[in-house]
């Protein structure tokens, strides 16, 4: 069964969402300056330093549980920070950073629909009305309020890229619970962001040559990467997967809910996004059918999300 987690774990989640809201708009500014993988790639570069002299501190970079759980931190790195980052990016050049917020807050729907999958657990009206209605919100967003678009099959790039950083996030969340229980969630964090750096300075040097341009940002945008990597990636980071380990991966999930509600204010004060009553409406929909999916009561047995991560160990990581 499920360890319960003191009411101080539930409290400290709550930054989660807040440092993750910022980074829409944040990242949306920087794309005005440089280009997406090059920006991907100097956050994570910066955090990925950050998180192992952080590990080196604490004396937690052991080289014998990094060997042994290698190819599990490389899968980490390659989905939640290269392809995730890598679709998140190139996204949020055709879209609001409002709208992808809207789009990424749905990853705990899809995380609890995969786990019931693996684990064969039945589900319940709660969670088919959850899933329905919080795809309906994102719909009612990516639709603009016309939903013939979707008939036409017209939904913009950005939202199909930003789907694509959905799906990677999602495997990312359920690798992290097995991951957690043989290598500390510091280290863990330290090496898969080095790792997922490295991939996106790869890609970016191959596909947008452009790190000239770095030197010449201004001021704001030096310090927005600073915050993208400092509180967006290292502290989210490390707070969202020691939640993951202490409350597991659905419960630490549902947290994304509020992302999309720092992420509108801070676009709109901020940085002067234009909003609409269909992200309003949209939000207010896909936030419920998100509590809806997340809080659903399950048998005890079914908290304990490691027949799932045995399946992904089986199939996906071949340890």
């Amino acid at each position: 069964m499920q360890k319960q987690s003191p009411t101080s774990t539930y409290i400290i989640l709550l930054f989660v969402p807040l440092f993750w809201g910022g980074a829409f708009g944040t990242t949306k500014h920087i794309l005005s300056e440089l280009p997406p993988l090059t920006t991907s790639s100097i956050r994570f570069i910066i955090a990925g330093l950050l998180m192992c002299l952080w590990s080196c501190w604490r004396r937690e970079l052991v080289w014998q549980p990094i060997k042994k759980n290698f190819f599990s931190l490389l899968a980490l790195g390659a989905t939640g920070v290269f392809s995730y980052n890598y679709f998140f990016a190139i996204g949020l050049q055709y879209t609001s950073a409002i709208t992808a917020a809207l789009i990424i807050v749905i990853n705990p729907v899809f995380t609890t629909c995969i786990a019931s999958f693996f684990m064969g657990e039945a589900w319940n009206w709660r969670t088919l009305a959850g899933v329905a209605i919080s795809l309906l919100g994102v719909s009612l967003v990516i639709s603009k309020g016309d939903f013939s678009v979707l008939a036409q099959m017209s939904i913009g790039i950005g939202e199909i890229y930003l789907f694509g950083a959905v799906a990677s996030w999602v495997i990312y969340t359920l690798i992290v619970k097995k991951v957690t229980g043989t290598i500390g969630t510091s280290v863990m964090t330290a090496i898969s962001t080095m790792i997922g750096a490295l991939m996106l300075l790869v890609i970016s040097i191959i596909k947008e040559d452009q790190w000239s341009k770095v030197i010449h940002v201004s001021y704001q945008t030096q310090a927005e990467l600073l915050y993208l990597a400092v509180f967006s990636t290292v502290i989210a980071y490390l707070l969202f997967n020691w939640g993951v380990q202490r409350i597991g991966a659905t419960k630490a999930s549902a947290y994304i809910n509020l992302m999309p509600v720092n992420a509108l204010w801070i676009s709109v004060i901020l940085y002067g996004e234009e909003i609409s009553a269909y992200h309003l409406i949209g939000m207010s929909l896909t936030i419920a059918g998100v509590l809806l999916t997340t809080q659903n009561k399950v048998k005890p047995a079914a908290l304990n999300i490691q027949n799932l991560n045995n399946s992904i160990s089986g199939t996906t990581l071949g340890k």
